[in-house]
């Protein structure tokens, strides 16, 4: 079950911006990502949101699987973009850097990854591995 957030709450995602303003449009449909990172944001705002619709839509087909299922008992903290390249509105491919923070059952932590995504139609998260 998606956790509920009002629009004028700070997105998750760390930009500042209020959520309506932020991934909201996103993941709602009504625009797509113009950049990888706001794809990326987008997804780690799913995470901490429990939204696993979007984390399976903005999957590139030739990498997602069937089904996902979350840990409820990570709540998640913080997002730091470490690194991008490409993944701009004129490139076809693109990865982003990033650390999540965590907690979970009192224990704090991270994770570090570097994403693939790639644009056909539209930004696609194709994979990641951990660094």
């Amino acid at each position: 079950m998606t956790r509920a957030i009002d629009d004028a709450a700070r997105c998750p995602c760390g930009t500042g911006l209020p959520f309506g303003e932020c991934c909201a449009p996103i993941q709602r449909g009504e625009r797509e990502a113009a950049t990888a990172e706001a794809l990326m944001r987008s997804r780690y705002t799913a995470f901490a949101l429990e939204d696993v619709d979007w984390l399976l839509a903005s999957w590139h087909p030739s990498t997602r699987p069937r089904s996902l299922e979350l840990d409820p008992g990570i709540r998640w903290l913080r997002l730091d973009v470490l690194d991008t390249t490409g993944g701009g509105p004129f490139d076809r491919e693109g990865t982003v850097a990033f650390e999540a923070h965590w907690v979970a059952e009192g224990t704090r932590g991270s994770m570090r990854e570097l994403s693939t995504f790639r644009r056909d139609a539209g930004w696609q998260y194709a994979g990641g591995d951990r660094i």
